[in-house]
């Protein structure tokens, strides 16, 4: 069994381990969901997720100090200020995160309702699909893909 220090060095230099540092908790996940879906306030991330607000407020915490959303102050009229929360270049970049686990999830935990989300080029409307693909464009198919450790883990 790997001690404290081993775990966190591995975690250090593990780029999903550090990633999960910031999305790895459901609502975490959930809130980016959402934010993709609009939603910018804390009232409507509370009430479509049904998240209790000392959750929600940590778990926006996290993921502004993470880098994947950002806090813009607001005032309506005759109330104090607030603030929305949008997605920054670093969350708009967990879209193919978010695709592959719908994608996952309609595979191997479908619902009754059918799906839950769907995604399409921005022009045409067309549906697009996730995909490996080789530098030079070639599409791989998943069974051709194999995980390499990389360098930060083969220098442990």
């Amino acid at each position: 069994m790997a001690d404290a220090s081993t775990i966190e060095k591995v975690g250090r230099r593990c780029s999903i381990a550090r990633s999960l540092e910031v999305i790895g908790e459901k609502w975490s996940i959930l809130i980016v969901r959402e934010a993709f879906w609009g939603r910018t306030r804390f009232s409507e991330f509370r009430d479509a997720l049904g998240v209790s607000s000392d959750i929600l407020t940590d778990r926006l915490a996290t993921l502004v100090e993470g880098g994947v959303l950002e806090r813009v102050p607001y005032r309506e009229s005759g109330s104090r200020e607030r603030y929305s929360y949008h997605l920054t270049e670093a969350g708009r970049e967990l879209a193919p995160v978010m695709a592959a686990l719908n994608s996952w999830g309609e595979a191997n935990r479908p619902s009754e309702y059918g799906r839950s989300a769907e995604y399409r080029d921005a022009v045409t409307g067309e549906a697009v699909e996730l995909a490996f693909h080789t530098a030079d464009g070639r599409l791989v198919d998943q069974s051709g893909v194999t995980f390499v450790r990389g360098p930060a883990v083969i220098a442990r």
